[in-house]
C-alpha cells in the first residue's frame, strides 16, 4: 500500500515538549489524591549482618505519624522469592524490602515512616533507632576476583560469550606484535533528574492506581499483583512521563513495594519518594575487571584475541550483561577466547545502565586496538578497516545491514582525521597538548513483541496507544509521526497514549527497541484502520474510488485520493458516514520475524572521532570536538534522533572524565552519594558535538526499517576520549575516569 512520508524522516519538535517546559507534564511524585499520606524510608547503615533491635516508639509518638513499618509488623506479602521477579530480573532471588532482619547491603531500607505530611514523616524517620549485628562484608571486586564464576543460569536476553575458536594461546605466543593489559571503569550510579517515587492511590474495595517511575507500566502491574496477591484488574499503573531513567526504571525499585504495602495496610493513598542520597543505594553500572590480549601480524591482521571480564554482582542475584562479545563482533579473528564471569559482593544488585556492557567492554577493546596500532606504527582507523568483520563473528550470521565502513569514512572526513600527526605529544596549541582519538561502536538492533491500538473518529482525529513508556527519547513524537503519515493527517490531529497498563501489551522500554517495536505495532494498527476506511470509501454511491485498489490511492490532508488524479477523492467523514460508523478501531501486534532472527544478526554501528586538549602543566582535559557517525537504519525524526546521540555522547564524556562512585570498603558503602561529590558534566564541559546519520537501508531488522538510537551514542565515546588523551600526552590510562592525578602520576 502507498504511504506518503510527510512527517516520518522530517525533523519535528516533541509533541510533549510544551507540557514539559510549562510544567504541566505530571510525574510519579506529582500525582495527588484526597488524604494522601507520605512515606519516608529509613536506610540501613551496615553492609552485612542483621537487625538486632529496632525501636519505633519515638517516631510513633510524633503527632501526625500514622504508622512505622518494619520487618516485624509489615503486612503479609508473597513469601517465595520468585514472586518478586519482574520482567527483566536476573537469575536469583530479588531483594524483598522489609522481608526479614537480614542486611545484605548498606543502605537497604529497614523501615518506612508514614505520616500525614512529608516533613513530619521525614522528622520522625530520624527518630527510628536501629541496632545491628554486623558481619564481615566484602565490597571490593579485586578481593573476590579469584572467586568469580560463570553464571550457572543465563539471564534472559543476554547472549553468553561465543565458544573459543582456533588456538588462541599458540597464535598469541607466535604473534610478532602483542598487546596484553587490564582495563577497568568505575562504578557509576544512575542519576536522572527525577528521583524514584511511587504514588499509590487507594480506590477502595482493594483496588489501587499506581503512579510509578518505571520504564514499563505493565512490569509494575505484574510485579505488584504477584507480590501482594492482587488481581491485575485491580492494579492500574499510570506513568505517562519519566524524568530520565537510563535503565534504573526497568525494574520496580523498593519505594514501590513500600508504598503499595502501606496503602493496602492503611487503606489510604500513599506516596514514597526517595532522596538523592538513597538513589545511590540501588542499581548501578557494575565494577568490571577486564583483561585483553591481542596478537597481530606486521600488517595489522589480528591473529589472536582474548577478552575476559569479571563483573561484580550481589549475593542474591546473578546480574549479567554483554561485555566481552563486542570485541569479536567488531573484528575478524580466527583464534579467539571470550570469558565472562561474575563475583559476589555485599552490594545491591547492579542494573542496566545506558548500553549495559557495551561501553564497558568496548572501552577495553578499543583502547587495546589503539595500543596495537601505536605499536605497529599504523593508523588506528586503518587497523580497524584491516580487521573489519563482514559477518557477525559471534554467531556466523550475516548482518541485516552494516554501514560501519561508511561511518568511518564520513566521520573521518568531517573530523579531519587526515590532519592527525601519529606521534603522541606532537600536536600542541599554546599550553595545551592536542590529541585525536577514535573508536568503533556497536549495539544490538532489537525488536520486541508489542501491541498497539488505533482509533479514528468521524471528526478526522486519530488516537494511537500502547503500554510502552516514553523515557525521554521522543516516543510520543515518533508514534505521532508514524500514525499521521499512515492516515494522511496533520500531527496536531493525532494523539499518542503511552505509559498506562490498561493500554495494549508492551514490554519495558529499554535496549533501544522501542522505536522498532512500538513503531511497527502502531503502523500495523493504522494500516488496519486504513483498510477499513478505504473499504467504506469504495462502497459509497458513485464513489470516485470504486474501482481503485489500496495501492493506487494516497491518504493526504484528511482525504483518500487517487494517486493518478488527486481531484478524485473522498474525505474521512464521508467514508465513515458511508460505512455507518463514527469510529474505526483496530488493535494489532507486531512480532519480530523468527526467520530473520534465525538467519541474521542486527546491530547499530558508529564511528566516534574525538579531539581533546590537555593542559600540559595542570593535566586538565577538555573534550573540544566530537564527531559521531551513526548507522542506524531509517531515522524517523532527525531532530529527536540527534538529541539521543548527543545525550549519549555527553554521558560518554562523563564516563571518561567524571563519573565515579567511590566506595569505602571498610564501611562497605558508596561515600559520594550526592551531586556535590559525584561528578557529572556541566555546560562548560561540553563543546562541539557533530552527529552524522549514515544512510542505511534495512528491511530485516524491523518492519519499519529502524534500528534504535538510545544506546549507540555512549558506546565507543569513552574509548575514543581515552585514545585521544594518549595521543595528546603519551600517557595511557586504562582505568576510568581519567582524572588529573592519573595523568600526573
Amino acid at each position: 500500500m502507498s504511504i506518503t512520508s510527510t512527517h516520518v524522516g522530517s525533523p519535528r519538535s516533541r509533541v510533549d515538549g510544551h507540557a514539559k517546559v510549562t510544567g504541566t507534564a505530571t510525574y510519579a511524585a506529582e500525582f495527588t489524591a484526597e488524604g494522601l499520606l507520605h512515606g519516608v524510608v529509613v536506610s540501613g547503615t551496615v553492609a552485612k549482618g542483621r537487625i538486632k533491635s529496632i525501636d519505633i516508639t519515638a517516631a510513633m509518638a510524633v503527632p501526625g505519624v500514622v504508622q512505622v513499618f518494619t520487618h516485624k509488623n509489615r503486612p503479609r506479602t508473597a513469601w517465595r522469592g520468585k514472586a518478586y521477579q519482574d520482567e527483566v530480573a536476573p537469575p536469583g532471588t530479588p531483594f524483598r524490602p522489609l522481608h526479614d532482619e537480614r542486611i545484605v547491603y548498606s543502605g537497604q531500607p529497614v523501615a518506612l515512616v508514614v505520616a500525614e505530611d512529608f516533613n513530619t514523616a521525614r522528622h520522625a524517620a530520624t527518630l527510628v533507632r536501629v541496632e545491628y549485628v554486623a558481619e564481615p562484608h566484602e565490597t571490593d571486586l579485586l578481593a573476590v576476583r579469584d572467586k568469580a564464576y560463570e553464571p550457572p543460569k543465563k539471564r534472559s536476553g543476554i547472549s553468553p560469550p561465543p565458544k573459543a575458536r582456533g588456538d588462541m594461546r599458540t597464535a598469541f605466543a607466535e604473534a610478532p606484535y602483542k598487546v596484553e593489559n587490564e582495563y577497568r571503569i568505575a562504578v557509576e550510579h544512575h542519576n536522572p533528574m527525577e528521583m524514584h517515587a511511587s504514588t499509590v492511590v487507594w480506590e477502595g474495595d482493594g483496588k489501587i492506581t499506581v503512579h510509578d517511575k518505571i520504564q514499563g507500566a505493565q512490569n509494575t502491574q505484574s510485579y505488584v499483583s504477584s507480590v501482594f496477591g492482587l488481581s491485575p484488574k485491580d492494579v492500574r499503573v499510570i506513568a505517562p512521563f519519566i524524568g530520565g531513567a537510563f535503565g534504573s526504571g526497568l525494574r520496580p525499585q523498593y519505594q514501590l513495594t513500600l508504598a503499595v504495602m502501606a496503602a493496602l495496610a492503611l487503606k489510604r493513598s500513599v506516596r514514597v519518594t526517595l532522596t538523592r542520597d538513597q538513589m545511590f543505594t540501588f542499581t548501578h553500572r557494575p565494577d568490571v575487571l577486564q583483561a585483553i590480549a591481542l596478537g597481530a601480524n606486521p600488517d595489522g591482521t589480528l591473529q589472536a584475541l582474548r577478552h575476559e571480564g569479571v563483573s561484580g554482582t550481589s549475593t542474591y542475584e546473578d546480574y549479567q550483561e554483554v561485555v566481552v562479545n563486542w570485541s569479536n563482533g567488531l573484528y575478524h579473528c580466527d583464534n579467539i577466547e571470550m570469558i565472562y564471569k561474575v563475583a559476589k559482593l555485599d552490594t545491591a544488585t547492579p542494573g542496566d545502565m545506558r548500553a549495559p556492557g557495551a561501553p564497558t567492554g568496548l572501552f577495553a577493546m578499543e583502547s587495546a586496538m589503539d595500543e596495537l596500532a601505536h605499536n605497529l606504527k599504523m593508523d588506528p582507523l586503518q587497523l580497524r578497516l584491516r580487521n573489519y568483520a563482514e559477518i557477525d563473528e559471534n554467531t556466523g550470521k550475516p548482518f541485516t545491514s552494516k554501514e560501519l565502513r561508511a561511518a568511518y569514512q564520513l566521520g573521518a572526513e568531517r573530523f579531519g582525521w587526515s590532519r592527525r600527526n601519529p606521534e603522541p605529544r606532537s600536536m600542541k596549541e599554546g599550553r595545551e597538548l592536542v590529541g585525536y582519538g577514535m573508536a568503533s561502536g556497536m549495539w544490538e538492533a532489537q525488536m520486541q513483541k508489542t501491541s498497539a491500538r488505533a482509533v479514528l473518529t468521524a471528526d478526522g482525529k486519530l488516537e494511537v496507544g500502547t503500554a510502552s513508556a516514553d523515557i525521554g527519547t521522543g516516543t510520543y513524537t515518533i508514534l505521532t509521526q508514524i500514525a499521521a503519515d499512515a492516515l494522511g493527517l496533520r500531527m496536531e490531529e493525532v494523539t499518542a497514549k503511552l505509559g498506562d497498563s490498561s493500554l495494549p501489551t508492551s514490554p519495558v522500554e529499554g535496549g533501544s527497541w522501542a522505536a522498532a517495536s512500538a513503531g511497527s505495532a502502531v503502523q500495523l494498527a493504522c494500516n488496519t484502520v486504513r483498510e477499513k476506511l478505504f473499504s467504506y470509501a469504495r462502497s459509497m454511491d458513485d464513489s470516485p474510488l470504486a474501482n481503485a485498489s489500496l495501492e493506487r490511492v494516497m491518504f493526504r490532508d484528511g482525504r483518500i485520493a487517487l494517486i493518478s488524479d488527486p481531484t478524485r477523492s473522498v474525505s474521512i467523514p464521508e467514508a465513515m458516514r458511508a460505512g455507518g460508523v463514527d469510529r474505526i478501531e483496530a488493535e494489532e501486534t507486531a512480532t519480530p520475524s523468527k526467520l530473520v532472527q534465525l538467519r541474521y544478526s542486527a546491530f547499530t554501528h558508529s564511528a566516534v572521532f574525538v579531539e581533546v586538549r590537555v593542559d600540559e602543566e595542570l593535566g586538565v582535559i577538555r573534550v573540544t570536538r566530537v564527531v559521531n557517525a551513526v548507522a542506524a537504519g531509517k531515522i524517523l525524526n532527525p531532530k529527536t534522533a540527534r538529541s539521543q546521540v548527543l545525550g549519549g555522547v555527553v554521558w560518554g564524556i562523563s564516563m571518561a572524565l567524571h563519573e565515579e562512585s567511590m566506595a569505602d570498603h571498610n564501611l562497605g558503602r558508596f561515600m559520594n552519594h550526592n551531586y556535590a561529590e559525584y561528578h557529572i558534566p556541566v555546560n562548560a564541559d561540553i563543546h562541539d558535538i557533530d552527529v552524522i546519520f549514515v544512510e542505511e537501508k534495512d528491511d530485516k531488522a524491523s518492519p519499519i526499517g529502524v534500528k534504535g538510537l538510545g544506546e549507540i551514542g555512549i558506546v565507543g565515546t569513552a574509548a575514543a576520549i581515552a585514545n585521544a588523551v594518549f595521543h595528546a600526552t603519551g600517557k595511557r590510562v586504562r582505568t576510568l575516569p581519567i582524572t588529573i592525578d592519573k595523568l600526573l602520576e
